[in-house]
Parts: C-alpha cells; structure tokens; sequence
C-alpha cells in the first residue's frame, strides 16, 4: 500500500493530538465568562468548578472576561491554545444572537467553537423595580401603556437576550419602552433594586436573592412553566401574555481543535456531575435546571437556536456595529 506525502506530513500531528489527549490535563483549567461575577453565566460555571476539579484532578479556575456583548471573554476563548486547558461557559444569547446582529463578528459559533457540554438553562423573569407602581404584569402593561416612551429596561449589553427581552416585549404590548445597557446583570439589578430602572428581564439566579429579600418584584416568569425558585410568580401565560417566552441557556464549549478524548471526557464529566443531587439542588435554587447532553444533542440545539433567535433579533431589527 502506497503511504502518500499528505498522510506522512498529516500523521505527526495526529500523534501530536493523541498525546495531547493522554496527558490531559496537565495543569490547571481555565473556564472563560464573558460577564461580570453574579450573572447567569458565572453561576453556571461555578455551579461544576468543584466537581470538574476533583473529577480531573486539577485546579479549576473562573476568568470574568466581560465587555463587547461578550465578544472579549469569547474572543478570548477562541484564541486559546485547543489543548483542553481552556473552555468557555458560552450564553445562548450570545451564541446565536451576536452572528445575527454583527455584521463583522470576529468569530463563528459553528467554525470556532466546539461544544462540549450543557451546564444550566433557565427562564428570564420580569423582573420591576420596588417604587413601580405595579405588582402583577397586567398593572405594569396598563402603566407602560399609559406612559409611552418613560418606561426604561435594563439589559446586561447592547444585543443580549434580555435586550432582545425588553424589545419583543414592548412591541407585544404596544407600548415603547427605552432600553439602557450595562456591563453584565449584577449593574443592571443595583439600578433596578435602587428604583432608577423600572424593569429587567433575566434568568433568575442573578435575582433571586433580591426577589426573596423584597428588594425586587418579579412580575412574571417568561416560560411555559414556573421557577422552582419562583413558585408563586406566575407564567407570563397565566399573567395574560400568552405567547412572549424568554428561555436561555448557559453551555460549555472549547475552541476548535481540541482533541475528541480530551472532549468527550469533558462531556462524559459533565453529564456525571449534572446528577448530583447537591450540584440539581444548588441549580435549581438558583432558578435554573441541568440538561445533561451529549455533545452532538448541544450541538444540535445550539444551531438551531442561531436559527431561531436569529430570526427574531432580524424581526425587531436589532442591529449592533
């Protein structure tokens, strides 16, 4: 059998990757969140750092790169070295909003990143600030409406799903709303809970706390069920406003080119810790749920979401430079 110039050029970096994989890890890892501390995504991945630290047998540390929509912490990700040692706790609103409202997006979901396991998905909850002269969702809608273009919603930056949120749900009830950015969700809920934001739309585990303390009130929860976390707060269907859900996800991913053993390990991690009792527990006080998959099951449902919510970013014709 002839052995072809490709194939003897090709095979020392197959080795190359086999041996990548053998001794993986090596050293500490490294999960990337392109958010501030006390949002979503980093309590996604503090939710598995002990566990996938004492499962590797390795330190398992969060680097908060927020900043650019995410694009910093992701860019950050995607230029790592594709050893394993890097990963990304990638939010479904940037995954497949950014493509959608970016035209010249230094990245690409699908070429750049290789998935590796999910972590947490959750709800968004309407959340309003305490001197908001409503507390149900139909007051609120009545005051919005009542007031046009006063109302203001905050969101975690330009392009997130929460602005996305806040932009469905000013034209659902016909009433505009002005949006005003911040850098990551914890900001965000400082102003709603100081009363200079009358209204966010997140994933619980960023305000729950707030919630509980009655420093916030959430007016509904945007999906088809209720929070465990939130078990009095209705859906926004039974609040009348059936048809407006807000559903994120929060998922591991790795740059492309890491090994396949080195990923399926990963994943096979995940899906172990994603049925411990203590990390469902903590998950589900958090307003979130664990959705063990397996890496072709996240990636399936990540392309599909570039599909939908791209559609609905270019419906509401959310554009960023």
């Amino acid at each position: 059998m002839a052995i072809t110039k490709r194939a003897l050029l090709a095979a020392p970096l197959l080795l190359s990757g086999v041996a990548r994989a053998q001794v993986w890890p090596s050293r500490a890892i490294t999960i990337m969140v392109p958010n501030p501390p006390g949002g979503g995504s980093d309590f996604a991945a503090r939710l598995f750092t002990e566990g996938l630290s004492q499962a590797l047998g390795q330190p398992v540390v969060i680097d908060n790169r927020p900043g650019a929509n995410g694009n910093i912490g992701i860019m950050a990700a995607v230029r790592a070295v594709p050893d394993g040692h890097t990963l990304l706790m990638q939010y479904s609103g940037y995954h497949a909003g950014n493509p959608a409202m970016m035209r010249n997006l230094a990245w690409d979901p699908v070429r750049d990143l290789a998935p590796v396991g999910m972590a947490t998905m959750a709800p968004h909850v309407v959340l309003a600030a305490p001197n908001l002269p409503a507390n149900t969702l139909a007051e609120f809608i009545a005051y919005a409406r009542a007031n046009p273009g006063r109302v203001n919603f905050a969101s975690s930056g330009n392009g997130s799903i929460q602005h996305i949120a806040g932009e469905v749900l000013s034209r659902a009830i016909g009433a505009p709303m002005v949006h005003v950015p911040y850098r990551g969700a914890a900001p965000a809920l400082q102003d709603v809970a100081g009363g200079r934001v009358e209204i966010f739309i997140t994933t619980p585990s960023s305000g729950i706390a707030l919630v509980q303390a009655g420093r916030i009130k959430a007016l509904a929860t945007a999906s088809a069920e209720r929070s465990p976390a939130l078990p009095d707060v209705p859906t926004t269907a039974e609040a009348g406003l059936p048809g407006y859900t807000m559903d994120a996800w929060f998922a591991f991913f790795a740059p492309a080119g890491v090994p396949e053993p080195v990923l399926e390990r990963l994943n096979a991690t995940l899906r172990s810790l994603a049925a411990d009792p203590v990390i469902r527990r903590r998950a589900e006080e958090g307003g979130t749920r664990l959705a063990a998959m397996t890496r072709a099951e996240l990636d399936t449902l990540a392309r599909a979401e570039i599909e939908s919510l791209g559609a609905v970013i270019r419906g509401a014709g959310i554009v960023l430079e």
